[in-house]
């Protein structure tokens, strides 16, 4: 477990260099009277472990620039490493230049050794296209859900994808969730494409992953129950994390046919983490802040293993 005194800690994600895990989070000082203080006052920080359940805290990783376009705060991304060593992190940033956290961005910073870290670029690293993804009405350039930047390596060797949470611009609020896509041969460089999910209930596909579990590959997401359509909420009862099983690392990704993962439903911004043992686990942080308890704390792992069906997950 990671509890850090006076300060909240949220959405997670986990990198294993091969020696020690890797956790890089969003964190913020606690605020019990406004704890939606939180959004805009993140930074991104970092924890090691040997076993995913003692982590050394070793502060922040990552902070808004005072002087950049992501000044006001940092959220939730991904680290993956380039076949020339280095490690870069996608991150979602904030701007006061811009409409608080209806603005949001996507940035990218490089590390050798995932200790210091530099920014690389002045300038976001992709933009919405205001054709396929919504953007907010003041400014066709930005919009409110584009962020929680997922990065893996094409299956065929062929640069680079990114995931990333997004919604249409064509679909009711709460039923026009998507992830968009895109794509790079170095990393750097990006190139925007059309969603590879269609809307199916959600409002949002937060945290996006991809992982392969007993040779069943998977996308992992994390949508609020408020952000779900009334429909899915009578069908599957009240989830944060969803998983829908594909084909292969690129899909297709029915999220129509996602389904909840039921041994934890405030689970929320769960990386899915293999053991050394190749066993998998949940690492994440319990979201009950409608119940008006603030369990901002990443929990002890919970090991997994695919369903009877071979299409979702359980508790091992």
């Amino acid at each position: 477990m990671l509890r850090l005194d006076g300060t909240w800690v949220w959405d997670s994600w986990v990198v294993d260099d091969g020696a020690r895990f890797h956790l890089f989070f969003l964190r913020a000082h606690a605020t019990p009277e406004q704890p939606e203080l939180r959004h805009t006052g993140a930074h991104i920080g970092h924890a090691v472990s040997d076993d995913l359940v003692a982590w050394d805290d070793l502060g922040i990783a990552l902070g808004p620039r005072d002087d950049g376009w992501d000044d006001l705060a940092l959220w939730t991304g991904s680290v993956a490493r380039g076949d020339d060593g280095r490690w870069r992190m996608y991150y979602t940033a904030l701007t006061t230049a811009g409409y608080g956290m209806r603005d949001q961005r996507i940035g990218l910073a490089e590390s050798d050794d995932l200790l210091e870290w530099r920014r690389i670029g002045d300038r976001p690293l992709l933009d919405p296209d205001p054709g396929r993804y919504r953007t907010i009405p003041e400014d066709a350039r930005f919009s409110e859900t584009w962020r929680d930047p997922f990065v893996f390596r094409d299956p065929g060797g062929d640069g680079w994808h990114m995931l990333i949470s997004a919604r249409v611009p064509d679909a009711p609020r709460n039923a026009d969730g998507v992830l968009a896509a895109a794509r790079s041969g170095d990393m750097v460089t990006w190139e925007l494409g059309p969603p590879v999910t269609e809307p199916a209930g959600f409002g949002q596909l937060e945290v996006p992953q991809v992982r392969c579990v007993e040779g069943r590959w998977l996308l992992v997401f994390t949508c609020h129950p408020d952000e779900q359509t009334a429909d899915r909420r009578a069908r599957f009862g009240d989830y944060c994390t969803w998983v829908v099983a594909g084909d292969g690392p690129l899909g297709p990704w029915d999220v129509a046919r996602a389904k909840p993962f039921r041994a934890a439903p405030a689970l929320f911004a769960a990386p899915l983490v293999r053991r050394r043992d190749g066993g998998w686990v949940f690492v994440g942080f319990h979201n009950r802040e409608a119940e008006g308890i603030f369990s901002f704390e990443i929990a002890d792992p919970i090991p997994v293993r695919l369903d009877d069906e071979g299409d979702g997950l359980t508790v091992r």
